[in-house]
């Protein structure tokens, strides 16, 4: 059978009975049914008695024509647009309209969170035996409408990916679970506890799914499982109801939809900025819409209260070297303010002090980390990051530099001989240097569970740690960190022709991933 004469008469029957009981015929139910009396009549053959006495004549319908309700297919809005569009119109026009925009392209780091994603994805699907994957691409619609619809009628046990079109917008299923008569719409999610905008993606589904007239009786959020630790990935998942919270939004979500697509209709909208700048995530095209401050605003006042900066605000203050002595700051602030008054580095008479440990063979150390949503090294959970590299930089008192690094050679847990290397590396050293120190510690920590062979030299080479990070906080400052005592700031500043971006690889998230991949 063809198109939605797979359903099968009697189910066609059944779903009507349904509807007029409850004195209501949503749209999936009514198109259903218009297309089958429309096909039935169309594909009979007046000359040619049916066998069966009619009903048989369905084998040979004609599939749905999608056009007859739908104007544009690939206008409608999506779950991930109609996401951008209740975080902020603007980028949902942007997103819309200019599909192709740099601000949109992922970097390193944002592809290795989507490629987790699918895994995760990938990973939920295995606990349903037996479910189907609508796999076609997402711009056929129409297609994996059909498909869809094709799927619900042999009665599949899990569908995923399944695809509705409804009032203005497609939604995607991650899995849609049979559960008897009833279905269970599950989101599937990466992350490891239930954030509020995780309601907003599933509200719409369930909202185009009711008015679709397929029998949704329970929508879950299916999230990892942060207790769960490699091996026994058994509870990888947890499955929360949010039936009640999602239905609580289905008022505003038909609103929202036409809003929606309206304004997509016309110019760029206006939007003044606000918190939904970075909430629930980052705007890409953030830079597109908030003012270029100067140089030196006061905003880049180090760990400034925002009752600070209104005051300094209502008194027409806007750069650093506009605010006068008398007004009250910090310590660190303080030495800002001078630096950035006089343009000049200012250093604090104890730095000599603070630096005085610094003898002998220094070594400067740093780790790199890779942390999978799924994971697979002993005694992890998801997201945990493991140490997988590290690199460091000897100097001695007789001068010259020498570097000694180390990294993975496959994905499978190598601390212990990570920790060998480690400890010969570093065992005639003075002094460990590292720039905020805890995230050292940690990885230290990690390798030293996994090697009890060499837990002693770990344990040697954590008492050696020094953190150069609070020293320069505490003692210096330059214009030119901008109040920020990070490496990518303090580097350049201190060290001209030093700097990150001179780099290939320039950002810790970004190491990350691309060690992810070659791992």
């Amino acid at each position: 059978m063809r198109g939605y004469s797979a359903l099968g008469v009697t189910s066609l029957v059944t779903i009507r009975k349904a509807a007029i009981s409850k004195n209501e015929t949503p749209a999936f139910i009514r198109f259903c049914a218009s297309r089958f009396e429309c096909n039935n009549k169309d594909s009979r053959n007046p000359s040619t008695p049916s066998s069966a006495g009619g009903p048989a004549s369905l084998s040979h319908s004609r599939e749905p024509d999608f056009s007859l309700n739908y104007k544009s297919m690939t206008s409608l809005l999506s779950k991930s647009r109609f996401a951008a569009g209740h975080q902020c119109h603007k980028l949902l026009w942007w997103t819309t309209h200019e599909p192709d925009a740099a601000e949109l392209a992922p970097d390193p780091a944002a592809r290795f969170i989507m490629d987790e994603g699918i895994r995760v994805g990938e990973a939920a699907r295995a606990l349903f035996p037996g479910g189907v994957l609508i796999d076609l691409p997402h711009e056929q619609v129409k297609e994996r409408v059909r498909a869809t619809v094709r799927a619900l009628a042999r009665g599949e046990p899990a569908i995923f990916e399944a695809t509705f079109a409804e009032d203005g917008i497609v939604v995607v299923v991650d899995i849609l679970a049979r559960e008897g008569r009833t279905h269970t719409l599950i989101e599937v999610k990466a992350a490891t506890s239930i954030k509020p905008h995780h309601l907003w993606d599933a509200a719409p589904q369930a909202f185009a799914l009711r008015r679709a007239g397929v029998d949704v009786d329970s929508v879950e959020i299916m999230h990892l499982n942060d207790a769960c630790l490699f091996p026994d990935l058994d509870d990888l998942f947890v499955r929360e109801a949010i039936s009640g919270r999602v239905r609580s939004l289905f008022p505003q979500i038909s609103k929202l939809i036409l809003a929606q697509n309206a304004m997509l209709e016309g110019p760029l909208p206006e939007v003044e900025v606000g918190k939904h700048c970075d909430e629930p995530h980052e705007c890409p095209f953030k830079t597109r819409c908030w003012p270029s401050l100067p140089k030196h605003h006061v905003e880049t006042f180090y760990g400034l209260r925002r009752e600070k900066s209104a005051q300094l605000g209502a008194q027409g203050l806007a750069r650093v070297d506009e605010v006068p002595a008398t007004f009250p700051l910090t310590i660190i602030q303080e030495r800002q303010r001078r630096s950035v008054t006089e343009d000049e580095l200012q250093v604090d008479g104890k730095l000599a002090e603070a630096l005085a440990p610094f003898r002998g063979r220094v070594a400067y150390l740093d780790f790199e980390t890779v942390g999978p949503a799924v994971p697979d090294w002993n005694g992890f959970g998801p997201w945990h990051a493991h140490p997988v590299q590290f690199s460091c930089h000897i100097t001695s008192p007789g001068g010259g530099l020498e570097h000694l690094e180390w990294l993975a050679e496959g994905p499978e847990d190598s601390r212990a001989v990570m920790a060998e290397a480690l400890v010969e590396a570093l065992e005639d050293v003075d002094v460990v240097v590292a720039y905020n120190v805890a995230f050292e510690k940690k990885c230290l920590e990690m390798i030293g569970a996994a090697a009890p062979d060499h837990a002693h030299g770990i344990q040697a080479i954590t008492s050696k740690l020094h953190d150069l990070l609070p020293i320069v906080r505490d003692l210096v400052y330059h214009p030119d960190f901008l109040g920020s005592f990070s490496l990518k700031a303090v580097l350049p500043a201190l060290v001209p022709g030093l700097n990150h971006e001179s780099l290939k690889v320039s950002e810790g998230q970004t190491a990350s991933a691309l060690i992810h991949r070659l791992l």
